[in-house]
């Protein structure tokens, strides 16, 4: 079987879904404002591959919607916009390589990893921060983030949170995961 096929989604959760992201970006103008669902609607008709990432992004809890943050690709960016991090998506250390160092009590797996499978990316810090300016988002959980190779390399990972009217980011051992720690996806159509 080819990963189109495997990926596909079938022509009524299509139109199912597309009906929850027409209704979203009409609830909440506020984040794309100048958009019209029209082009976007056009764009993901002609990328079947990035519904289906939409469909996953849907269906682990992170209520996908276009933000408008000036996209250099010409594109629409898809973030995930549920108030705290995914559920979907929570108690996952960093990558792999921090899932495979933890010998006991292992996490289900890594948030690189899921975001891989899933099709999509992790925003970085920059992004993060660009996102909250249409939250608050994770004022009760925290997101993993984008981590640079730099602090990657020392066993470290970022996160991060909305708390006391201010957007954080921490660092954390990358093998870590807690409950209230997931990650939040982005996708450019």
């Amino acid at each position: 079987m080819n990963t189109k096929s495997k990926n596909a989604l079938s022509p009524e959760r299509q139109l199912a879904l597309l009906a929850t992201l027409k209704a979203r970006f009409n609830k909440h103008m506020n984040r794309h404002k100048g958009v019209a669902w029209e082009d976007v609607h056009a764009r993901l008709d002609a990328a079947p591959d990035k519904l289906w990432s939409l469909n996953e992004m849907e269906e682990s809890g992170g209520e996908p919607d276009v933000i408008s943050l000036g996209n250099a690709s010409g594109g629409y960016l898809f973030y995930d916009c549920v108030a705290e991090s995914p559920k979907g998506r929570r108690s996952l250390c960093y990558d792999d390589e921090a899932l495979e160092s933890r010998k006991e009590h292992p996490p289900k797996g890594s948030a690189l990893g899921m975001a891989a499978k899933m099709g999509v990316a992790m925003p970085d810090e920059a992004q993060y921060r660009a996102l909250q300016e249409f939250g608050p988002f994770d004022a009760k959980t925290s997101s993993w983030i984008k981590t640079p190779d730099a602090v990657r390399e020392h066993g470290g990972a970022l996160f991060g949170d909305y708390r006391y009217a201010h957007t954080f980011v921490y660092h954390n051992g990358a093998q870590s995961y807690y409950a209230a720690r997931g990650f939040r996806a982005m996708l450019n159509i």
